[in-house]
């Protein structure tokens, strides 16, 4: 480890050297306050916090690739035309090490960079958001700037599977097929099965379980939006769909939330 250091500390002496990491630096304070000031923004949260990343985090990974790119092709050329690279060599340093060594080098100095200019978007982003009126900045605490996750429903293939099993045996015991058509049978009581667990047709209900996981102790008494997303086979002309969800433990919440029609 103590030589993957050596060579990581060389990478930055050589970046110090070449000016490299001030002037990047620079660029990158540049672009990040500079862009969102230039680009005016409709006034909404929403379409001030797009404007403001979208800009800074495509100029921060341009900027850091060119960087990547044009350190690590300098300092070999550099390290080959001085004889340094030689003198390394020679030393008992593995030739993956010097490698690995230049790696994390650049890596630490992007990852210097990165977090030198994450902290200057979040903080241009806090001081711009006080000048947004007051519901604006409402809505930037309570629905832009918040934590996302996404949640599916419980996989329920062993079960799937199990009572495709119990139903092609009854079926076949009812209705014996041929060998070359059980396949088909089997693949159309899977779907059969898939459609009592996954579709719910007009007028009825369907109970879901959702595992959050260890997040669950987090959320707890938190308010929380929901995006629920489903997949229909007709399409409405209005392009909505009515429906009522509730959410909750059945027999077991206090109270179950019921959202509007």
């Amino acid at each position: 480890m103590q030589r993957l250091l050596a060579i990581a500390l060389l990478t930055w002496k050589a970046a110090f050297r070449f000016r490299l990491f001030l002037v990047v630096a620079v660029l990158l304070l540049a672009s990040v306050v500079g862009l969102p000031i230039l680009i005016k923004d409709d006034g909404t949260a929403r379409g001030f916090t797009q404007i403001l990343l979208t800009y800074t985090l495509s100029t921060i990974t341009g900027l850091l690739g060119i960087s990547t790119l044009w350190l690590a092709c300098g300092t070999l050329a550099r390290d080959i035309e001085e004889c340094q690279l030689q003198m390394v060599a020679v030393k008992p340093v593995a030739r993956w090490q010097i490698w690995l060594g230049k790696w994390l080098g650049i890596m630490s100095l992007n990852a210097v960079l990165l977090a030198i200019s994450g902290a200057s978007v979040f903080s241009l982003l806090q001081w711009r958001s006080h000048k947004l009126p007051a519901g604006e900045q409402a809505i930037l605490r309570n629905e832009v700037m918040v934590a996302r996750g996404s949640a599916k429903p419980e996989k329920q293939d062993k079960y799937i599977e199990q009572m495709t099993q119990d139903l092609v045996k009854e079926r076949l015991t009812k209705n014996p097929v041929s060998q070359a058509d059980l396949p088909e049978v089997i693949k159309q009581i899977r779907e059969q099965v898939k459609a009592q667990l996954q579709v719910v047709p007009p007028g009825y209900q369907i109970p879901f379980t959702i595992d959050l996981g260890l997040a669950k102790n987090s959320l707890r008494d938190r308010p929380l939006q929901l995006r629920i997303k489903f997949n229909s086979a007709d399409k409405s002309p209005s392009g909505t769909f009515q429906g009522v969800w509730f959410l909750g433990v059945p027999q077991k919440t206090p109270r179950i939330w019921r959202s509007e029609r």
